[in-house]
């Protein structure tokens, strides 16, 4: 698939409303198939602007995401809703609640902004141990004063939910999901999430990347599940299209999903995921479903 996008150009190609613009990359190398390492600001800057132009208005970072929040507040959010996430609260923590407000307000100074769209929990089980209430109400207490619009937890797998929405109210929850990780829809969180009108926000619609190498280029790491990449590299040859296309298509067509958020290292790519997100595709996808966490959660890779 080819694009026009040149280091400083930026073209409106489409109005896009359900893609985020995830930016790990803008604060470290991230990503299994990242090869030109962690972004630079004036590259920053022509991917918010290529966003920006195409309608993507919300972008994911985190305070662990090395240097992104400061970069983003760099280059500028101007117009972009921005959902950020607090990292684990440390054990020796004598005061959550002064942690929490610390935490917030060095992140809004680093974002340049006084309000953030979404604050999540990266670490969610925090609030299942005997502080967990006071982290839950120094989240509230934020809402209340205006410095966050959403509060909500992200989580690794959707049995996480099962004890927390039990004792807590989440505005946004954000998930992996994606044609090898269905379990939010096959658990049925998906559905439920919806129907107690809470935001929905998926990630890890590439694995990392994975799903888009070509079938020489994923590393031998991965070879356990060779029957599956063998399945999915002969699916696309048969309909000939795109791994891209096929990514987006099956997230995009769960209309419960708010957002689905998606990473690049550049703006050709970004440009690549607009075009491909609009590309019409039949409901058909391949089988490729897996439920061991040693693959669909990237954490565990490291192990591998």
């Amino acid at each position: 698939m080819g694009s026009n996008f040149g280091a400083s150009e930026v073209h409106p190609i489409m109005v896009i409303k359900r893609l985020a613009l995830g930016t790990a990359q803008f604060g470290m190398a991230y990503g299994i198939a990242n090869r030109s390492g962690q972004i630079s600001r004036s590259a920053a800057k022509t991917m918010l602007r290529l966003a920006k132009a195409n309608g993507i208005d919300t972008l994911d970072t985190a305070i662990d995401y090395g240097e992104s929040e400061a970069c983003l507040g760099e280059v500028g959010t101007s117009g972009f809703r921005v959902v950020t996430k607090l990292p684990k609260v440390p054990e020796d923590c004598a005061d959550i609640s002064l942690w929490v407000h610390e935490q917030i307000n060095a992140s809004l100074a680093r974002l340049g902004v006084n309000v953030v769209y979404g604050l999540l929990l990266h670490r969610p089980e925090q609030l299942l141990e005997p502080a967990g209430e006071a982290l839950y109400q120094a989240l509230q207490d934020l809402k209340e004063s205006g410095r966050v619009q959403k509060v909500g937890i992200s989580i690794y797998a959707p049995n996480e939910l099962d004890a927390l929405i039990k004792r807590y109210r989440f505005d946004l929850v954000q998930a992996p999901f994606s044609l090898v990780d269905r379990r939010l829809h096959a658990t049925g969180w998906l559905k439920r999430l919806k129907d107690e009108h809470i935001e929905i926000h998926t990630r890890s619609v590439f694995l990392q990347g994975l799903l888009l190498m070509s079938r020489k280029d994923i590393p031998q790491k991965f070879s356990p599940w060779t029957e599956l990449w063998n399945r999915w590299h002969e699916w696309l040859s048969l309909r000939n299209t795109s791994p891209l296309q096929t990514c987006l298509a099956f997230p995009l067509s769960y209309q419960e999903i708010d957002r689905v958020i998606v990473g690049a290292d550049t703006a050709t790519q970004l440009g690549q995921i607009i075009i491909s997100s609009q590309e019409e595709m039949t409901p058909d996808f391949p089988d490729i479903h897996c439920d061991e966490g040693n693959l669909i959660n990237p954490s565990r890779w490291s192990r591998l």
